[in-house]
């Protein structure tokens, strides 16, 4: 599980440059950035906040997110 005190300070990369980024826990594994809609997957515990991972989900729903999430390739 990911700390709060982690979540708090994580931002999506692909948009804090010039939005807040905010992300939101979903399935306790999983990111979502509410600006763009990038979802970051949480494996072993850790963040996996690439852009190019989190553009892989994009088009995904929330609902038809895999739990586990898959290891990034």
């Amino acid at each position: 599980m990911v700390s709060q005190d982690l979540l708090e300070i994580l931002r999506c990369p692909a948009c804090v440059r010039e939005k807040e980024g905010l992300l939101t826990l979903e399935k306790d594994s999983w990111l979502i950035c509410q600006e763009c809609d990038r979802k970051y997957p949480i494996v072993d515990d850790i963040p996996v906040m690439l852009i190019d991972e989190g553009d892989k989900w994009v088009a995904t729903s929330v609902n038809e997110l895999p739990v586990p999430p898959p290891e990034p390739k």
